[in-house]
């Protein structure tokens, strides 16, 4: 979701027709994922889930938003389901990628074709009021339990969190038993605990909180991230490790951040391949290489099965495994 009462740090391209529709040559093209065909040593258990993956096209089918700021290649749900075959991954949670603006046709078209396996997350219009509760029946019946906003990209720190939109929109979906996903740079918020100690729904925080390697563990907005970890408030994507340091492979001022979310509470810990990992502009990294790296980070078989399978079946109501 895209709150206007903030302003974008990016400006928007200028059009050169009439109706506003952006030249799509500002949009560069990103990356492909790795091709090459690697399972991963580490086996993950039954009913694992990965919790952080976008279908992107096939563009013809579903063109992306003409504001968006990269242009992905196609990647898109038979691509994905082979790698989740490639991986011994049984199940995924689709998240609306940014290039779709509130357009979710591309991901409820994926939800389809596996009812059981797949569950989404949606990106819904800035003005909440005109959503309808039967849009949003729809969506969940569709396999939607949660809504992402993007509040990365704002130019006055100082005006803080959204927060009036971010509770309006938490009363809307409150009965469905959704969370809210926020992307967003937990640095920048220094009281990132006392604003959301009493948040109505669950918050889901992407990539670790999105705080820079640099900033390191002490930094205020991450350690207010733990707080609200160890008091069950919210919850943490192990997700792209890549977009938060420096460096490649094995991405190690991570490590880290990895070890203090487990610390704080790891009944709390989903894990993500991030696929097909837009917008890198470092060593694509390949995902067989970043399961390895999730099994060396953690060891414990115990804590590997909450965040693999027990965790995301409570937030994204996923079926529980025959035994």
């Amino acid at each position: 979701m895209k709150w206007p009462s903030i302003k974008k740090l990016r400006k928007r391209p200028t059009s050169n027709r009439s109706n506003n529709v952006m030249d799509h040559s500002s949009a560069p093209l990103c990356q492909a994922p790795d091709p090459e065909t690697r399972s991963p040593k580490i086996k993950f258990p039954p009913g694992a889930v990965d919790c952080h993956a976008h279908v992107c096209g096939p563009a013809t089918q579903f063109p992306y938003a003409n504001d968006r700021i990269y242009t992905p290649p196609d990647a898109t749900l038979e691509q994905y389901q082979s790698l989740l075959t490639m991986l011994g991954v049984d199940r995924a949670v689709l998240v609306q990628p940014s290039v779709y603006g509130t357009d979710n046709r591309a991901m409820l078209h994926a939800l389809k074709a596996g009812p059981q396996k797949f569950r989404g997350v949606a990106v819904l219009a800035n003005d909440i009021k005109a959503i309808t509760d039967q849009e949003l029946e729809r969506l969940h019946a569709a396999g939607v339990r949660g809504v992402r906003c993007n509040i990365v990209d704002v130019a006055d720190k100082s005006a803080g969190l959204p927060i009036e939109h971010l509770t309006m929109l938490a009363k809307r979906i409150q009965a469905l038993g959704w969370h809210i996903e926020l992307l967003m740079h937990a640095n920048e918020y220094p009281n990132l605990a006392k604003v959301f100690e009493r948040f109505p729904v669950d918050l889901v925080f992407g990539h670790f909180g999105y705080t820079h390697a640099k900033h390191s563990l002490n930094d205020a907005g991450f350690q207010g991230l733990l707080s609200l970890l160890k008091d069950g408030k919210v919850w943490v994507k192990m997700t792209g490790p890549y977009r938060i340091c420096d460096g490649n492979l094995p991405y190690t001022d991570m490590r880290p951040f990895n070890d203090a979310v487990i610390e704080a509470n790891p009944k709390r810990l989903i894990w993500g391949s991030d696929w097909p990992h837009v917008m890198v502009k470092k060593q694509m990294p390949h995902d067989a290489d970043l399961c390895e790296l999730f099994g060396e980070w953690v060891t414990d078989n115990h804590i590997r099965n909450s965040i693999l399978v027990d965790n995301p079946c409570m937030l994204y109501d996923f079926p529980k495994i025959k035994s």
